[in-house]
């Protein structure tokens, strides 16, 4: 498969007037296309940091991330971001929300209109258009986050614990909704998560960092069946030997 985005030994430290703090150190990684990767590890490793220089909104300390063999030196629409919350705007209506990264960007590189009708039809919105955000459960307002990502067309989608906010039931239907969209789109996928289960349920590579600074532990495989949603995924006897890995790695 093709490396669509590749860290190279990156490093990061925080400074201020009276101290340093290395987040990051020395990470190496190649993702190829069409991936779905999660990234875990204790609170405060630097996993949001990681997600936040591939994304170009910081810069390496030292390294460089590469993405189709370019190097990030600024913030790009090669790469969307969802963030804990779904910030949509309550004041416009769901086609306003999704509208706005186009109009930013003059439509440069962005899904057409009717691509993005296509895509809200498909994924049950068709007659939410507008419709303001406290109209919608949390499940839609997420749906409607992510098409707002997609607008733009990228490359790479990170996904900084999307689904955080959600109740468990409703967390369950939305990660199952949120995974069948990017591997529909055939969409590169990064996963920062605190929840082990979510992790193996989406995943093809878990990557596992150490306490900070923050470095590669291990990755681990997920040999799944491509056909098998995240809820498919939870029920396969191959889960609980998963989940029991990847909680000793943790520990």
């Amino acid at each position: 498969m093709k490396t669509l985005l590749e860290l190279k030994n990156i490093s990061l430290t925080y400074q201020t007037l009276k101290f340093e703090t290395k987040a990051i150190d020395n990470v190496s990684l190649k993702i190829n296309n069409g991936e779905f990767i999660s990234i875990v590890g204790p609170s405060g490793c630097g996993k949001t940091t990681i997600l936040s220089m591939i994304a170009g909104i910081l810069k390496p300390t030292s390294g460089e991330i590469l993405i189709d063999g370019e190097v990030v030196s600024k913030v790009s629409t090669n790469v969307g971001y969802m963030f804990q919350r779904d910030n949509l705007f309550e004041w416009l209506s769901v086609y306003q929300n999704i509208m706005i990264g186009p109009k930013i960007n003059h439509k440069k590189n962005c899904l057409s209109k009717s691509s993005l009708n296509s895509l809200l039809s498909k994924y049950g919105l068709s007659g939410f258009e507008k419709a303001k955000p406290n109209e919608l459960s949390g499940g839609m307002r997420q749906r409607v986050s992510l098409i707002r990502t997609l607008a733009l067309n990228p490359k790479i989608l990170l996904l900084d614990e999307p689904f955080s906010a959600l109740d468990y039931q409703t967390r369950l239907s939305v990660q199952n909704d949120i995974y069948n969209i990017i591997r529909s789109e055939k969409k590169t996928a990064i996963l920062v998560t605190h929840d082990i289960s979510e992790a193996i349920s989406m995943s093809d590579r878990i990557i596992i960092l150490t306490k900070r600074p923050g470095t590669i532990k291990n990755i681990m495989t997920i040999d799944f069946d491509k056909k098998l949603t995240p809820l498919d995924r939870r029920s396969n006897p191959l889960f609980n030997k998963y989940f029991k890995d990847l909680w000793e790695e943790l520990q």
